[in-house]
C-alpha cells in the first residue's frame, strides 16, 4: 500500500488518465475499517484532460441476473446489482489539495447536480482519493480509495 504524504500537484496533467481500483476502505465513527466492496473490487476511474471525469465500481463476487434482461429480472436481483455498484460522470475541477466531480449523470439520480468532494493524494502511480466524512447505512464513515495508473 503506498504512503500517502505527498499532496496532489494542482494540475489536471497529474491525474489525465484511467486508474484502476486497488482497495476501498471505509471507517465508520468509531474508527472500525472495514473493505467496501469486498477485498478484490473492480473499478475505474478516469480524467480526461479537457476536464471530465467517469467512474465505475463493482462490488467483488457481484451475482448475475437470472435473465439476460435488466428490465425482467426480479425486483430482488435488481436491487443487489444496484446496491454492489457505483457509476457516474461529470465534470472535476481541482480546489486546494481536493478534487470535486461535479456529478452530471449517476446510478443514483440524488446525486445528478451535486458536487462530490475528495481529498487528494499522490504516491507514484498511485492515487488516494478520500471522502469527507458522509452518511452511508446510517452512520457517518469515511471511505478511501486507492487506485494504480494503468499504463
Amino acid at each position: 500500500m503506498p504512503e500517502m504524504d505527498t499532496p496532489l500537484a494542482q494540475s489536471k496533467d497529474t491525474v489525465v488518465g484511467t486508474w484502476k481500483l486497488v482497495t476501498a476502505i471505509q471507517t465508520d465513527g468509531k474508527g472500525e475499517a472495514k473493505p467496501v466492496f469486498g477485498l478484490k473490487p473492480t473499478g475505474f476511474v478516469t480524467y480526461t484532460a479537457d476536464g471530465r471525469v467517469m467512474v465505475i465500481i463493482t462490488e467483488e463476487g457481484r451475482k448475475p441476473l437470472s435473465v439476460n434482461d435488466r428490465i425482467a429480472a426480479p425486483a430482488t436481483e435488481r436491487a443487489e446489482a444496484f446496491a454492489t455498484m457505483v457509476a457516474y460522470a461529470g465534470r472535476y475541477s481541482f480546489t486546494g489539495d481536493k478534487i470535486v466531480h461535479h456529478v452530471e449523470a449517476s446510478w443514483v439520480p440524488n446525486q445528478v447536480g451535486t458536487d462530490l468532494v475528495r481529498l487528494v493524494k499522490l504516491q507514484g502511480d498511485h492515487l488516494v482519493l478520500r471522502t469527507p466524512p458522509m452518511m452511508d447505512g446510517g452512520q457517518q464513515t469515511v471511505a478511501e480509495l486507492i487506485w494504480k495508473r494503468m499504463s
